[in-house]
């Protein structure tokens, strides 16, 4: 029987250096990812086996170096590079979900964060210029 499956991985928090503004890239500030990676997990529920499944700690660590290492101005480029980024690197993930929330946004008001939400599938993924 075909098991899909679903692995979340939630508010994750790294420093990173992305917007539109000057100050945002001299100065840098807090992003907050959350991922949802669907996949088939038959043969992990069967064999109980790491390599039958996504490794979340490398989806984690590709993230972090995305966030932490490349510069953008816009969350849907920083997102679009962390879905290819997993996609490349994870062949057993076949959706990624992804919110990336931007909680010091330099709006002058009171909000709690600016998020961008996207959905990308690995049968429908397009090539990206220069990626």
């Amino acid at each position: 029987m075909a098991m899909q499956g679903r692995i979340h991985l939630k508010n994750m928090a790294f420093y990173g250096y992305h917007g539109h503004h000057p100050e945002e890239n001299a100065l840098g500030q807090r992003f907050q990812v959350d991922l949802i990676l669907s996949s088939d997990a038959t043969e992990a529920a069967a064999t109980d086996s790491l390599g039958a499944t996504v490794d979340y700690v490398r989806v984690y660590d590709i993230c972090r170096q995305v966030v932490e290492q490349e510069r953008v101005k816009l969350l849907e480029t920083l997102a679009g590079r962390i879905i290819d980024a997993i996609l490349g690197a994870c062949p057993r993930v076949d959706r990624v979900e992804i919110l990336i929330k931007k909680p010091a946004a330099p709006i002058p008001g009171t909000l709690d964060y600016v998020a961008f939400e996207a959905t990308s599938d690995r049968a429908g993924r397009l090539p990206r210029p220069g990626r």
